[in-house]
C-alpha cells in the first residue's frame, strides 16, 4: 500500500519544521533534539521520494546527505586544499542520480 505523496510531502515538512525548532532552541553543539530532528528529515524525505516515485515514477533533485565517521573524512581533508573542500562540499549537496 501506497502512501498518497502529498501525505508525504506534508509530513516532511513538519521534519523541516520541527528541524528548525529544535536547532533555534539548541544550547550546544551535541544536542540530542537536533540529531533526532535531523534523522526524522531524513526518513520523511525517503518516504516522500519513495511516494513520488509510486504514485508519478518521479524523483527529486535531493539525496540523503551521508555522514561519515569523523576520523575518517579528517584525514582524507587534510590532503585538499580550501577550494577543494568547498567544491567537494558543494557537489555532494547537489548531486543526484536519477533513474527512470
Amino acid at each position: 500500500m501506497s502512501i498518497d505523496p502529498r501525505v508525504a510531502l506534508q509530513s516532511l515538512v513538519t521534519a523541516l519544521e520541527e528541524h528548525l525548532a529544535a536547532a533555534a532552541s539548541s544550547r550546544d553543539d551535541n544536542d540530542p533534539a537536533v540529531e533526532a530532528a535531523y534523522l526524522g528529515i531524513a526518513d520523511a524525505f525517503e518516504v516522500y521520494e519513495e511516494a513520488l516515485y509510486d504514485a508519478f515514477g518521479e524523483v527529486t533533485p535531493l539525496e540523503i546527505y551521508e555522514d561519515t565517521d569523523e576520523d575518517d573524512s579528517d584525514d582524507e581533508d587534510s590532503d585538499e586544499g580550501p577550494d577543494d573542500e568547498d567544491s567537494d562540499y558543494a557537489s555532494d549537496l547537489v548531486d543526484a542520480e536519477v533513474e527512470h
